[in-house]
């Protein structure tokens, strides 16, 4: 009988999650966690031995470019899928603004059947709020059926308020998240604060009349984040993400991402509302792009494999929050949004988990990135909370234990 490859037993590890902060073990079989406590037995499955690193849910990704179809020379399926489990993904949200735009069933489906062929990583695949992303058509919506559970115009906002709230109502009968990216374009140019802030309090009240979910889409500002706070407090269906660089970065770097690097306040307030658990999702919007295209001013940065150590750096180690919680925003959380069986170290989930060494710097070093993406700010920086190895239902994805030996001596 061949070996069953989606079984495996986590030896020794440090285990953190919402319910756990322990040294324990875990057992996979067949796909799924079944058992996690001290002292379990292989029962002839193999076996990883874990001591001295932390073992987490493998993270889920809100928000994803990987840019297939028709611009691959930036990045396809094949190259984000490894640059996910490189960072420990094992499940990605990707956005719909490809060429062409993914806006029927037949294109969602195309991207979800490769993908699954690659078979590293789960993908969602948003289709767009508006046909072709027109900003005017909405009646696409009605024929996506039920592969796609969020739908976006990322990299640019639906400008027409009547056309937006169209798509709304829609999405509420359909049983749809509209994935929201806040800007006003109109203003972009002039003053790309009020862009965003303008923008969130118009679909956050287009929402509440349309009676949709709406998932606010990389927050940067104090303003708009005061907002989704707002939504939250009298009871609307309203989540949010915020990206990594928007938590570790200000407008001192001298980096073109959109929406923009913001001001020192807004970053504080930005990791208060962490602190304080009004944010539900830390999420990359990873967005790879060639030298020449990031030369000529190309917006975006790639993330899928510095997200855990600028967060880990950023969040945990400064004492903002605890591992546990960042598990909850990386992890549970966006695993929760996009209705997935994932997130969570517990019998019956998903048996993707991530192994981790927090105790080791490493220095980012893009050429060594597995996206075709290089773009980063983080080149050279030295972080704390590197991956180490990467499962997925199972099977091991993503292996660099030979270089993290010092970890677990």
């Amino acid at each position: 009988m061949a070996p069953d490859t989606k079984s495996l037993l986590i030896h020794g590890a440090h285990v953190v999650d919402s319910a756990h902060d322990e040294a324990t073990d875990i057992l996979v079989q067949s796909g799924v966690i079944t058992a996690v406590g001290k002292g379990l037995s292989s029962d002839g499955v193999a076996a990883v031995e874990a001591g001295g690193l932390t073992c987490l849910p493998a993270f889920c990704d809100l928000h994803a470019h990987f840019r297939d179809p028709g611009q691959t020379q930036k990045e396809d399926l094949a190259s984000g899928s490894h640059a996910a489990v490189r960072g420990g993904y094992t499940a990605a949200n990707l956005m719909a603004n490809t060429k062409p735009v993914i806006s029927t069933y037949a294109q969602v489906k195309d991207v979800l059947t490769r993908a699954r062929d690659i078979g590293l990583i789960d993908v969602h695949q948003c289709a767009s709020i508006t046909k072709n992303m027109d900003g005017v058509t909405v009646n696409h919506l009605e024929t996506l059926g039920h592969s796609v559970r969020i739908i976006s115009d990322d990299g640019h906002d639906v400008m027409d308020a009547r056309v937006m709230l169209q798509a709304m109502t829609a999405a509420a009968r359909l049983g749809l998240t509209v994935m929201c990216h806040c800007e006003d374009m109109n203003l972009s140019g002039t003053d790309y604060r009020l862009a965003e802030d303008l923008m969130t309090h118009r679909n956050i009240e287009l929402a509440r009349a349309a009676g949709c979910r709406l998932h606010i889409a990389h927050v940067s500002t104090e303003g708009s984040m005061r907002a989704v706070i707002a939504a939250k407090e009298r009871g609307q269906a309203v989540t949010c993400e915020v990206t990594p660089h928007h938590l570790a970065l200000t407008s001192a770097t001298n980096y073109r991402v959109n929406p923009p690097l913001r001001t020192q306040q807004d970053v504080d307030f930005l990791i208060h509302a962490v602190e304080q658990g009004w944010v539900d999702a830390i999420a990359t919007d990873h967005a790879p792009h060639t030298a020449d295209d990031k030369a000529a001013g190309a917006p975006g940065m790639v993330g899928l494999e510095t997200a855990f150590g600028v967060c880990t750096t950023t969040l945990v180690r400064p004492g903002h929050i605890t591992l546990a919680r960042l598990t909850e925003l990386m992890s549970t959380n966006p695993a929760r949004i996009l209705g997935l069986n994932k997130g969570c170290i517990a019998p019956g989930y998903d048996g993707d988990l991530v192994l981790v060494n927090l105790n080791t710097p490493w220095t980012v070093d893009a050429a060594a990135f597995a996206s075709k993406g290089h773009n980063t700010p983080f080149d050279g920086q030295m972080l704390v909370g590197r991956i180490v190895m990467t499962i997925k239902a199972g099977k091991i994805v993503y292996d660099d234990t030979t270089s993290n030996q010092e970890a677990r001596q």
